[in-house]
């Protein structure tokens, strides 16, 4: 079993979620007591979500990269960042460790693809939705993406931070988001990303009335296919 570094913290919430996922698939497929050799690194969100405000993505490289070498140096042998948005500056991660970095998109696109769609609705923060590093990384798979509008954008982006990011989950939230998948299957849309790793914790695959991906567990499950193989 292969040891598998996680750079968690962005929220707490979410990296959870991961452990939890990969913990449960590594006792399904090995049985017993069995559970997955992790390393964590868990950086303090409020100094990230601060940095990401003001636009300073090299300070936020700088704090990754460092997490990255923490994890080499500590023996993990494959590396997650454990949040979509800041995928953004994995190529930056990747460059200054030998490990398998594995990125969230591809998990993702692999679903997609597998269930036979081409053209998806993608929700996140703004910063997922509106930049292009996840558009453009599925793009490359084949995969179109729809994002909601200005306010529908701005919706989700609130609801992210200032809810599931604090262990808040509200059903008038839930219904919010159900719509605008709605509105993105009316334009065409054929399944929808849940493209920040909190959004499991308030949409369910049923809710959508489409395929849904949910990028936390299929990033989790990439990790247990690494460490196992």
């Amino acid at each position: 079993m292969k040891k598998i570094g996680l750079i968690g913290g962005m929220s707490w919430e979410s990296t959870a979620l991961y452990y939890q996922n990969i913990n449960r698939e590594v006792a399904r497929r090995l049985g017993g007591l069995r559970s997955a050799r992790v390393h964590l690194v868990s950086l303090d969100f409020q100094e990230i979500a601060d940095l990401q405000k003001q636009g300073d993505w090299l300070r936020m490289t700088e704090i990754l990269q460092t997490a990255a070498r923490q994890l080499e140096s500590s023996g993990a042998e494959v590396l997650l960042i454990c949040t979509n948005t800041m995928h953004r500056i994995a190529p930056e991660v990747q460059s200054v460790t030998s490990l398998p970095l594995l990125h969230i998109a591809d998990a993702t696109a692999d679903a997609v693809l597998a269930a036979g769609l081409h053209k998806v609705g993608l929700l996140g923060t703004r910063f997922t939705m509106e930049q292009a590093f996840m558009r453009d990384h599925l793009a490359a798979r084949g995969i179109a993406c729809l994002v909601p509008d200005e306010a529908g954008r701005a919706e989700v982006h609130r609801i992210i931070f200032e809810e599931l990011c604090r262990s808040v989950v509200l059903e008038s939230s839930r219904q919010k988001l159900i719509a605008l998948v709605q509105q993105l299957v009316a334009q065409g849309a054929q399944g929808v990303i849940l493209g920040c790793t909190e959004l499991t914790m308030i949409l369910q695959p049923d809710d959508a009335g489409v395929p849904s991906f949910d990028t936390t567990a299929l990033h989790a499950m990439a990790a247990v296919d690494f460490s196992l193989s």
